[in-house]
Order: C-alpha cells, then structure tokens, then sequence
C-alpha cells in the first residue's frame, strides 16, 4: 500500500515513492537508446498513478525533452494536476553553441519556459538545478530561481548532486538576501554509493532539506545477479562511470543483498530499496520502473521493515568509494 509523507519540511504531501521518468522517451534521443517510446510508456505511468504514486520527476535533457513531452500528455489524462507533484531539472545542454545549458539567469529563464511548454503545464512544483555550474556566480543562479518562483513557474526549488560545502553556501546566499532557499536535495545514494553520508546527509538533516535519492538500485545492478547483463548495462555509460572502479567491492554488496532477500523470500529489489526508505531525512527515492514489476516490488518495499541486524549486514561489506565526480 502506498504511504504517503512531505517534501521535507514543506507542508507538500508526495508519495513516499518518487517515479523517475528517464526511463520514458524516445529511443536514440540524447543519450539512453533503452528509454520507452509513448505507447510502452503510458501503462507504466498508469500503473503508477493506480498504485498511488502522485510524485514524479524528470528533466529537460531526458531524452531530448521528449520524457517531458510524453509524461506532461499521459498526466493531463491520468490525475488531476493539483493532486500530483512534478519535479523537472534544468543545467545540461540542451542545444550547441553558446546559452545551450548551465544556470545562467538566461539559462534558466529560457529552459524553465521550454520545460513549461513539453510539459504542457503552468508550473512544475519543483525546479532543480540538475548540478551545479562552476561559471556562473550562486548569487546569479539563486536570485534566478528565486524569480521564477515568485513569477509562478515553480512552486518550490531543489538541487542535485553536488559538494556539501555549495550546498550550504547557496542557502547562506539565498538567506542573506531574502530569496527562495532550496528545499530538496536529489543526491547519489544506495548500498553502493554511500559517500553522501559522510557530510550531505547530515546537512539536509540539520537544515530540514528533503532528500530524495537518485538511483536508490545502482541502476538495477543491486536486483540481479553479478554477471547478468541487459541492455542497459551494456549501453548505460553513467553506469560504468559509477560503478565499475569498485567492482570487487560492490560484488559482495550484492552477493550480501542476495542473502538477506532469499531468507526474507522476497526479490533482491525490495531489500535494496528499503535499506534507502529507512534512511533518516530520506522523502522519498527516485524509482526507475521499465516493468510493471519494478513498481510492484517498490511499492512492497515501504512495508519491508528492516531490522538493525539485517542494515548492519548489508553494510558491512561496503568499502569507502572516490567521491562521485562533480563540477
């Protein structure tokens, strides 16, 4: 059964699950040629409006724009808007030449307006910075998205990935200056990624930022076998990115994930994605679904009660990781 909580400290109810719409788009658009063309898109999206999931998130550059084209058309007709909250990002290059992408303040005033227009919708309920742009200055990006807020773009503002430290300096920047403070943080975090625990956890739990974890399944790498290959593993380049300097490490990860999922008799999924809903600070986690099996089993994992046993299983086996590369 769905449950249901806020976006951090805001009084905003979502889904304690978040779908993430990378998976839906036109295939060979930007860079996934495993996305989901409309007509498959459109029961997966259905499916998770039925289930109760009124929480989703994509971004301009998903797909060419087209994951915002195909989920704005599927949500006008499967829930009323005001009932349901829409996340979408702005940052990465949209088009060649220059003013293609960053978060300039005509960056960010352009894109808002084009997300807006595949959307088909007035305002998106949360507008995030997908990372941060070193080239432009946070005073310029914050009164930015300050602006499209108090214009009625966005109802709220969050950002991603990215170093503690500008974290906290772009909220110092907005406080000081009377302008809109982020109030989510979508950041890297599974059982194979745990770095964000060291210093950004802490702080979104500090300041009340709602955190809502990208890739809570390593990009599905926790739900399956070791050597079991698909078509996103082959072709996925972030994934490699992420994932294939710990290898050996992340192995047994997985192997540990295995165990406690056979003993419990449930898929390896539900393990790995309630290891990340038990999470202090955590609102919701970004949910990838390409089946209507991946939404069966993330809906089952908020009732999968992990005990302190079974966490600090899963954990033991972790080694410290390289920081995730950022600007």
């Amino acid at each position: 059964m769905m449950q249901y909580g806020r976006l951090g400290t805001t009084g905003t109810e979502i889904s304690r699950l978040c779908l993430g719409c990378m998976t839906f788009g036109v295939p060979g658009r930007g860079d996934h040629s495993w996305t989901l063309p409309e007509d498959e898109s459109r029961p997966l999206l259905r499916k998770a409006v039925e289930a109760g999931i009124t929480f989703f998130d994509t971004a301009n550059v998903y797909s060419d724009g087209t994951s915002e084209e195909i989920i704005g058309r599927a949500l006008k007709d499967l829930a009323r808007r005001d009932d349901i909250v829409v996340a979408t990002k702005v940052f990465n290059r949209m088009r060649p030449g220059p003013n293609g992408a960053g978060l300039s303040r005509k960056a960010i005033m352009t894109e808002i307006d084009h997300s807006l227009r595949r959307l088909g919708m007035d305002y998106v309920d949360l507008y995030q910075i997908h990372r941060w742009d070193p080239h432009v200055e946070a005073e310029e990006i914050m009164e930015a998205l300050h602006d499209v807020v108090k214009a009625g773009k966005a109802r709220y503002i969050g950002a991603s990935s990215m170093y503690a430290w500008r974290f906290a300096k772009a909220q110092q920047v907005a406080e000081r200056n009377g302008w809109t403070r982020f109030v989510t943080m979508q950041n890297h975090l599974n059982l194979l990624y745990r770095e964000e625990e060291r210093e950004m956890l802490p702080l979104c739990q500090d300041q009340g930022v709602g955190i809502i974890p990208w890739s809570p399944m390593a990009r599905g790498r926790l739900t399956r076998d070791w050597n079991e290959e698909t078509e996103r593993t082959r072709t996925d380049r972030v994934m490699h990115r992420l994932y294939d300097a710990t290898a050996e490490a992340d192995r047994r990860v997985i192997e540990r994930v295995a165990e406690i999922a056979a003993e419990r008799g449930v898929p390896r999924a539900q393990v790995a994605l309630a290891w990340v809903i038990q999470k202090p600070g955590v609102s919701a986690p970004i949910i990838g679904a390409t089946k209507p099996q991946h939404l069966d089993d993330a809906v089952a994992a908020l009732s999968l009660i992990l005990s302190p046993d079974e966490i600090t299983r899963l954990e033991e086996p972790y080694v410290p990781h390289a920081a995730m590369p950022l600007a």
